[in-house]
This record gives C-alpha cells, sequence and structure tokens, in this order.
C-alpha cells in the first residue's frame, strides 16, 4: 500500500519535471533584417527574399543562421517554413520551435 502511493508521487514528481523541462526548452526563429514583421508572410518566403533570421532563446541569446545553416534547416524540419514569420519586435508572437542543439567547439592543443 505505501509502495503505491510512494510510487503514484514519484510518476507525479517526474510528470511535473518533464513538463517543466519542455517548457524551458522552446526557442524562437526570428527575422533580424524587418523587425517589424508580424505574420504577413511565411518563412520560407521571407528566406526566398533574402531575409536574413536568428533563433532566440528564452535566456534573450541570439544565434545568427548562415545560409548554410538554412538550407540543412530546411532539409531537416521543413515544417518551419510554413511557420509564419515574425520579426525582434513581434517576438512575443512567435511560435516555439525546438531547441537547437549548441555549436560545436573546436578543441585546441594548447593546455
Amino acid at each position: 500500500m505505501m509502495f503505491k502511493k510512494m510510487l503514484r508521487v514519484l510518476m507525479a514528481t517526474l510528470a511535473l519535471v518533464l513538463a517543466l523541462t519542455s517548457m524551458a526548452a522552446a526557442d524562437k526563429l526570428l527575422c533580424i533584417s524587418k523587425q517589424e514583421l508580424k505574420g504577413e508572410m511565411t518563412v520560407a518566403e521571407c528566406v526566398a527574399k533574402g531575409e536574413q533570421f536568428a533563433v532566440m532563446d528564452d535566456k534573450g541569446v541570439v544565434r545568427i543562421l548562415s545560409p548554410k545553416e538554412i538550407d540543412l534547416m530546411r532539409q531537416t524540419n521543413p515544417n518551419l517554413f510554413e511557420m509564419k514569420a515574425f520579426g525582434m519586435r513581434h517576438r512575443e508572437l512567435a511560435p516555439e520551435i525546438p531547441k537547437l542543439p549548441p555549436l560545436a567547439v573546436p578543441k585546441t592543443g594548447a593546455m
């Protein structure tokens, strides 16, 4: 009886932790060359016009995407390019995207 109660508490705690980490693990894809953009175009339309994009995390850290990164992102997750595009001024309206992996940092031989 006590084991079942403890198991329920553990399961509820685990569910809460997973829910909180999934909420914190969201980034936003934002147009940085058209600040006022408010969903009038899709990300694909903006990219076709040569607009620049960046990914901003929940702490405000910005990662500017290169054309190569945009191409690779289009190949691996084409749904992102069907989303409405938002500029930096309307970032609170932009939909969240899955968190990008951290940038690779080359190791140096000097120590």
